[in-house]
């Protein structure tokens, strides 16, 4: 919004002419013209150049009338408007500066509506939070992104994952749904439930897989997610909303929220992340470059409920492999 006037010029011509002074002016003009039209008609004497003068006096005292009034309008406009606009300008810049820090404070800095295929543009505003970061949090149902993104990292960090429960039935249930709702009539639920069991099968062999590309990787198994997927960097939070899907566009990748580190959301996702992932009702444990596969293959058994050998912790690389490629292809990010 501008506080300029628009059209001053035109403006002040009117107000001249549509006041009482503009009234003057136009008698004094009408007479003048209609004295010397009147003049010109008559004959030589007195009353001819009486006639004449007067049209030539209410001439000179409408130009000069109307050079007073533009003058002193304009010097009014100039000690009146001018400061006004003045503070006007004041007035917007100090609202907008308000409004930025309500928008820092309150709103998303980006926001990515549903796709059914990955987002380059969002993929790549996330690797480069981050490629800045020193601690990658993340809090979803398998991980699977987690690793691919940190394999596909160029800098080290920490990562903190927290997951669902793979043997707990109630830790599937709001995720299946969701996917249920997204393949329609055809969907088939005992289907969707085993893929998501197998989902974290692979994610669980990805962040084993990305261990050497991370400090550490601390690992929580919770029985209750929350639904939302949260990715959390040092100057940004990520929220995928799985949740809402009252606007009924259904898609594979749902709308997500991007909030500036120093939001409101920013520090209460941070907090609820930090609560979950240090709370001792999960199941925690790590993952460094010197874990062995021996030892994995224990804490796969632990959390799954299912032995791991050789030829089984293969096909799930293999799997895990396959999913990397596809989502850096389909998201832009190279290999």
């Amino acid at each position: 919004m501008s506080a300029e006037p628009d059209g001053v010029r035109m403006k002040l011509l009117v107000e001249l002419f549509w006041t009482r002074t503009g009234l003057l002016l136009l008698i004094l003009v009408t007479t003048s013209g209609i004295s010397m039209v009147i003049s010109s008609g008559m004959a030589e004497g007195t009353a001819r150049n009486l006639v004449a003068a007067l049209a030539s006096s209410t001439l000179v005292s409408a130009v000069v009338g109307f050079t007073q009034t533009l003058v002193t309008s304009t010097a009014t406009r100039r000690a009146m408007v001018e400061p006004v606009v003045a503070e006007s300008r004041k007035a917007l810049r100090e609202l907008t500066d308000e409004y930025r820090a309500l928008d820092r404070e309150f709103f998303p800095s980006h926001v990515f509506e549903p796709t059914a295929k990955p987002d380059p543009a969002f993929n790549q505003l996330m690797m480069q939070d981050l490629e800045r970061t020193r601690l990658y949090c993340f809090r979803g149902f398998a991980g699977r992104y987690a690793a691919s993104r940190l394999l596909l990292a160029k800098s080290e960090c920490e990562l903190r994952v927290v997951l669902a429960d793979p043997a707990d039935e109630d830790a599937i249930t709001g995720r299946a749904r969701y996917l249920l709702r997204n393949a329609g009539s055809d969907g088939d639920y005992d289907t969707i439930r085993a893929d998501l069991r197998e989902q974290v099968a692979v994610g669980l062999v990805g962040l084993f897989l990305a261990r050497g590309r991370a400090s550490r990787i601390d690992v929580t198994i919770v029985s209750d997610p929350p639904l939302d997927r949260l990715e959390l960097f040092d100057d940004s939070a990520w929220l995928t909303l799985y949740t809402g899907t009252a606007s009924g566009s259904m898609r594979l990748y749902p709308r997500t929220l991007r909030f500036s580190e120093g939001s409101f959301l920013y520090g209460m996702e941070r907090a609820e992340f930090l609560r979950i992932s240090n709370s001792k009702a999960g199941f925690h444990f790590s993952l460094t470059p010197a874990t062995a596969r021996a030892d994995f293959f224990a804490l796969f058994e632990k959390i799954t409920g299912t032995a791991l050998a050789e030829p089984a912790f293969d096909a799930l690389e293999a799997k895990f492999h396959h999913f990397r490629r596809e989502f850096s292809a389909s998201a832009q990010l190279g290999s």
